[in-house]
């Protein structure tokens, strides 16, 4: 079969009127599939029913310092809940607080704790003409909806196979006191699945800010995600990095079990050095009287300890493996021939980045939303989900069963090449 950009005029055309043939045929069968979001499948959620009896009426609820879950206090969270996130987060237990269900939520408190109060003692935000926040892109879309949200401007940074262009954060983050902050998804990033070298960890420790507000906000939301035992991508760990470096107050960093356990209701942490926390704990100290603690025992008496939490994600990967492979050998059967298209390959994380052919991903997500498959919006990996080259699209293959997730993606691949077709033959 000849690439797309091998064919003549009067094959493309061919190549059209069949594949619109078949997209009609597509579209007459009434599918409603979605791939929008990153969601644990009903399967992985079914796999931990036993979580639930790990806690009842006649255990003890008192945690290993005698200290009765059932009430009020430990604004930092019990102690063995601290240890098990400290070791998921590879930092130590007196680094750790932890939170409700939600890294989202922390971090979206940590930039509205920016805002109204300064960060140790600075100019709060909202008092500034300014704040600007880098965004390395393909990226998260709800890390952009925060910083949109309170009227940050956002700077895209490229994304490539090491990490952030450093040459472009050292350059932002050096000369401009504006730029308040840079968000990281570090591990198997989001969409893309790229794990960041040790020299762009390195690099980022020893970042010279120009604003003495400046953090990196590291969520570390895949540290444990891995698909392939053996092919396990590692991550220096960012805090021990800044301390080595003498910045150890430059990183706030995040992480869940919201894809350990069950996103609704796991438990989430902040890890930063012993000033940030003291600072955050003056502010939480008025905000809550203590996050749940029933939960955090919970989730310690399931797991035991952190390998326990390993052998319990070897289990998520048996799911989810499969899926991620049907994902790449369609894409390989598909696309691979015909020259349109590019995608990741990751070992971990809970997404595959697609760039369709410049231009066409918009007109793909389209398409699909007719023939009744729902992706992810095209622009949503970029600030004010404006992707300048229209051609970024986030594969979401965990959540749908793997049947109707082939039926899903032979549409998705019939209009790649449908949208990669038109725009060819519009070039001729």
């Amino acid at each position: 079969m000849k690439k797309y950009s091998e064919m003549t005029k009067e094959e493309l055309t061919a190549e059209l009127e069949d594949l619109k043939s078949k997209y009609a045929d597509a579209k007459g069968k009434g599918l409603k599939l979605n791939m929008a979001r990153g969601l644990p499948s009903a399967e992985q959620l079914d796999m931990e029913a036993d979580f639930f009896n790990t806690l009842n009426p006649t255990v003890d609820f008192h945690s290993e310092l005698g200290i009765d879950c059932r009430n009020y206090g430990e604004l930092t969270g019990i102690h063995e809940a601290r240890q098990l996130m400290a070791d998921m987060m590879e930092v130590s237990p007196e680094e750790i607080i932890v939170f409700g269900n939600s890294s989202l939520n922390i971090m979206f408190d940590t930039v509205a704790r920016s805002m109204d109060f300064g960060v140790l003692g600075s100019t709060p935000w909202n008092r500034l003409d300014k704040v600007k926040f880098l965004c390395p892109v393909p990226g998260y879309d709800r890390h952009f909806a925060i910083t949109e949200l309170f009227g940050i401007e956002m700077i895209n940074i490229p994304m490539n196979s090491e990490g952030p262009d450093m040459d472009l954060v050292e350059k932002y983050v050096g000369s401009d006191p504006a730029v308040k902050g840079i968000w990281c998804v570090p591990k198997y990033s989001n969409p893309s699945g790229v794990t960041y070298s040790d020299e762009v960890v390195r690099r980022f420790a020893n970042l010279k800010p120009a604003a003495e507000d400046f953090r990196i906000y590291w969520d570390n939301a895949y540290t444990i995600h891995h698909l392939y035992n053996g092919r396990e991508d590692q991550l220096l760990e960012i805090l021990a990095e800044c301390k080595k470096a003498g910045n150890p107050n430059l990183v706030w960093k995040f992480c869940s079990t919201s894809k350990v356990t069950f996103p609704g209701s796991g438990i989430a942490a902040l890890a930063a050095s012993e000033e940030n926390l003291e600072y955050v704990k003056k502010i939480l100290t008025i905000q809550t009287i203590g996050h749940d603690k029933l939960n955090q025992l919970r989730h310690v008496r399931y797991f035991k300890n952190i390998d326990g939490m390993h052998e319990h994600m070897k289990k998520h990967a048996e799911i989810i493996r499969p899926k991620f492979e049907l994902v790449l050998n369609i894409l390989d059967r598909d696309l691979s021939p015909l020259g349109i298209g590019e995608w990741t390959h990751p070992n971990g994380g809970y997404f595959v980045s697609f760039d369709a052919p410049e231009g066409t991903a918009k007109r793909i997500v389209g398409l699909c939303k007719e023939a009744g498959v729902t992706l992810t919006g095209a622009g949503a990996t970029y600030p004010y989900k404006k992707d300048p080259h229209d051609s970024n699209i986030r594969i979401a293959p965990t959540f749908p069963p793997i049947g109707e997730l082939e039926q899903a993606l032979n549409i998705f691949t019939l209009c790649v090449k449908l949208a990669g077709a038109e725009k060819l033959l519009g070039q001729i």
